[in-house]
């Protein structure tokens, strides 16, 4: 299974992420950003606190997309 190593917040909603696979990959999070308990990270200051923990990205609050939709949800870095 794919597990996220390092994320790094890009503008417009945007992750960028490195996998344990040495992929690196853009996720999309403005798609989620209308949706339950995500709406929360429509503030991009709160957006921008991503970390990893766990082998996916959270935010503080106990927010985190699984590490699975991160991966094939996303697309590799050109």
């Amino acid at each position: 299974m794919e597990k996220v190593t390092q994320v790094y917040p890009l503008d417009g909603y945007k992750l960028k992420m490195q996998f344990n696979t040495g992929e690196t990959r853009i996720f999309d999070a403005q798609p989620y950003l209308q949706k339950g308990v995500f709406q929360q990270l429509q503030d991009e200051k709160r957006f921008r606190q991503a970390y990893v923990a766990l082998d996916t990205v959270c935010w503080p609050g106990g927010l985190d997309i699984a590490p699975e939709t991160l991966y094939d949800r996303s697309t590799p870095e050109q």
